[in-house]
């Protein structure tokens, strides 16, 4: 029986053909459909909460179309039940090399990881460390860590089986719950599992990422994307959205602390934002209609989502950015006939302020004066970069840059950070009236 890397990685994403149009060979133009397992964190589940399901949406952006799930669960059998039989076209998460699909360029590079409680009294920073004598080792059956424990006599080990229904049992996820809960010692489990559990777990735990070690079976694996091999184009097409979107892939695989190695072999510094930060919304068919200041979705179909320094390119290229944070209200207590002064309203420089257009329905003069400035501001040209923002967590925005691409703007950024993640990044906010309305 083959053993894929596909399995050993517990990761996999299918982008489904069917009846599924196509430009090219292979390049979906009508909906993204992907084949993933429901219930597979941190990879993917059928509430959009894994990092592939995340990817996956960047694809489908890219492609301007909808994107739907077809659920499988990830174990022998996947890829012939799914890409084989044309459900899908992609899988999102196979090894470098798997011999079943042809792959694209890798679009990142992880390895199996060291975990155990802080408390343990364990300092292992490698399975060479002396700390790890006689402890009892977690460790999935038949993948790499196993040859390399008993390398250095880690042979007190606690076996968990490979191939399972991931609809009931989820394996590495109980190695690491089972750290925490000091029913073992130690694990060793992929570092994508391992760093996201062990960040839910009560306890604090220890996540050290292994690097290959001469003449061993490897820790680390490339990871890529699979395909048919009669499909150059949308091989193609794959591999330029990689390099055109590998920053916005690290961000999202940061996102789940995900151990990235480095082309020499280092293991890449952590970037991730802290727990509070994360965001595992997914899109809304419609606008957000209510609770603004809540966490938004990654992605915005139709848009670009951009960070600070893109902001910043885009400015010098004559982009326009569009402030949509609403006027602030009047204090409550005051009475009717007091003067009330609103404070400084503080943007990036050269923003254009039109407040109150970002909710999820308009009145016929919110759309008016949002319709007639953007007209305005871009010299009627729906191909002119926008960029569109409010603060973090600002639904708002979300809704504002969701409406312009429904009324044919074509180059529609959104900037989910806003102006909290503009000063953070060390760029200076200036003081912004709102744009005058239209007079009657």
């Amino acid at each position: 029986m083959i053993r894929r890397p596909v399995l050993l990685l517990a990761a996999a994403l299918c982008v489904a053909a069917g009846s599924s149009a196509r430009a090219a060979e292979g390049i979906p133009t009508d909906a993204l459909r992907v084949c993933a397992d429901a219930n597979l964190l941190p990879f993917s589940n059928d509430r959009g909460e894994g990092f592939e399901n995340r990817i996956a949406q960047l694809i489908a952006n890219d492609l301007k179309v909808p994107l739907t799930f077809t659920w499988w669960p990830q174990t022998i059998g996947f890829v012939r039940n799914t890409l084989r039989t044309r459900q899908c076209d992609l899988v999102m998460g196979t090894a470098v090399g798997e011999e079943l699909m042809q792959n694209t360029n890798p679009y990142y590079r992880s390895t199996y990881a060291l975990i155990y409680r802080k408390d343990s009294g364990i300092t292992a920073k490698s399975l060479a460390d002396p700390s790890l004598q006689g402890a009892r080792i977690g460790v999935v059956a038949r993948t790499p860590p196993s040859s390399v424990m008993l390398r250095h006599g880690l042979t007190n080990m606690e076996p968990y089986q490979l191939d399972t229904d991931t609809r009931v049992h989820h394996p590495a996820q109980q190695a690491v719950e089972d750290v925490a809960a000091a029913r073992t010692d130690a694990a060793v489990v992929w570092g994508p599992i391992a760093a996201y559990f062990a960040d839910r777990q009560t306890v604090p735990m220890v996540v050290v990422p292994l690097t290959d070690e001469p003449g061993a079976t490897p820790f680390e694996y490339m990871i890529s994307m699979g395909l048919r091999p009669d499909e150059p184009d949308w091989r193609h097409w794959l591999n330029e959205f990689i390099v055109r979107r590998q920053g916005d892939i690290d961000r999202i695989l940061a996102d789940y602390h995900v151990p990235l190695v480095n082309a020499d072999g280092t293991i890449r510094a952590a970037a991730a934002q802290p727990p509070a930060a994360r965001s595992e919304t997914m899109e809304p068919d419609g606008y957000r209609m209510d609770g603004y200041r809540a966490p938004v979705p990654a992605t915005l179909r139709g848009a670009e989502t951009v960070v600070p320094a893109e902001v910043e390119r885009l400015a010098k290229a004559g982009a326009v950015l569009i402030d949509v944070l609403p006027t602030p209200p009047k204090p409550a207590g005051l009475s009717a006939d007091s003067r009330w002064v609103p404070p400084p309203h503080l943007s990036l420089p050269g923003a254009h302020w039109l407040p109150n257009v970002g909710y999820g329905a308009l009145s016929a003069d919110q759309e008016a004066y949002f319709r007639t400035n953007l007209e305005a501001l871009t010299g009627g040209d729906r191909k002119r970069p926008l960029v569109v923002f409010c603060q973090p967590d600002c639904w708002m925005s979300w809704n504002a840059a969701k409406r312009a691409v429904a009324w044919g703007y074509q180059a529609v950024n959104w900037f989910p950070a806003g102006t909290e993640g503009w000063k953070a990044a060390g760029h200076d906010l200036v003081t912004v009236d709102p744009e005058p309305r239209a007079a009657n």
